[in-house]
């Protein structure tokens, strides 16, 4: 395939792009600096609604992954309309831009998150399930809608919803395994709530998976089959660092974020299954959350050299 991607260079755009290389794919890596002679990127500034389709010739797929992190700041009222706009606008831009070319791709798969159910307490969450209220819930519904432009053009696009990723040097574990390191790992509120999560190196495997399984199309989930209560994560992350985990963080200091972060993020309860990856017969690597934290704590992952 000759593969176009955004996000290339973050948490999970670096380990699918590298995948892919390995595969012996070609890769165009969509960037927001002008690109170097030979790099194989091609520009464009999403907030300016600029694509430079020079360098997109050819392209047989594409994977749709920038974004602004949700987890990196307090939800002001300013970061709450970057993060949508890095989202809707960079993807209604790049589905009209595939839809343009002659020929087009035959598949778009765009990241999309399980922030579309919302807090559902213990429900168990498919596909099929409507989606939440607020603005996680609202955000991705946009999020997926401003993919129109290509289904239209009759590009097939799947929005893959990515729970919380586990791996090496980023995603979920990132801004919390130096705390428990030191033995200060600490259940969230009553830790009653439910922790969707998916290795990293499955997530590389779904979007691999949908770039090539014709039956997929539209929501796709992206967790493990087994999520865990966020007591249970905290007991097996500090069981597998063998420290300490028996404090909590009260809710009510959790709610002095602003934004209602705390209720739609931090503490809000998703019990997610990937319904349909298992349907179209994908096979989990890391499906059991004890071994994803031991891979993703080894000096090497799968995912960079697999």
């Amino acid at each position: 395939m000759n593969v176009l991607v955004t996000g290339s260079s973050g948490f999970i755009g670096s380990a699918v792009v590298r995948t892919l290389g390995d595969a012996r794919h070609q890769v165009v890596r969509l960037v927001r600096s002008r690109p170097r002679a030979g790099s194989g990127e091609s520009f464009w500034d999403p907030a300016a609604g600029v694509v430079e389709i020079g360098g997109l010739d050819g392209l047989t797929a594409a994977v749709h992954l920038a974004g602004e992190s949700t987890v990196s700041g307090p939800w002001t009222a300013a970061r709450r309309a970057r993060i949508r706009e890095s989202r809707v606008g960079s993807t209604r831009l790049l589905a009209a831009t595939l839809a343009g070319l002659d020929p087009r791709p035959t598949v778009l798969v765009c990241a999309s998150a399980i922030g579309f159910y919302g807090n559902r307490g213990d429900e168990l969450l498919t596909e099929e399930s409507a989606p939440g209220q607020g603005f996680f819930p609202e955000l991705c519904a946009e999020w997926e809608g401003a993919a129109a432009p290509a289904v239209e053009a009759g590009i097939r696009v799947v929005h893959l919803r990515f729970g919380l990723v586990v791996g090496k040097g980023g995603g979920l574990l990132a801004p919390i395994l130096p705390f428990f390191r030191m033995g200060l790992g600490a259940r969230l509120g009553s830790g009653s709530q439910y922790m969707s999560w998916v290795a990293l190196d499955d997530v590389v495997g779904a979007v691999l998976h949908a770039l090539e399984s014709d039956a997929l199309a539209g929501p796709v989930n992206v967790t493990s089959p087994n999520p865990v209560t966020n007591r249970e994560f905290t007991e097996t992350l500090g069981r597998v660092l063998s420290r300490p985990t028996v404090l909590s963080v009260p809710r009510f200091l959790l709610r002095l974020a602003p934004g209602d972060m705390a209720d739609e993020a931090i503490l809000a309860s998703a019990r997610v299954v990937p319904s349909r990856l298992l349907d179209t017969g994908y096979v989990f690597r890391l499906a059991g959350l004890e071994p994803a934290l031991k891979h993703a704590l080894e000096p090497r992952s799968l995912h960079a050299g697999a």
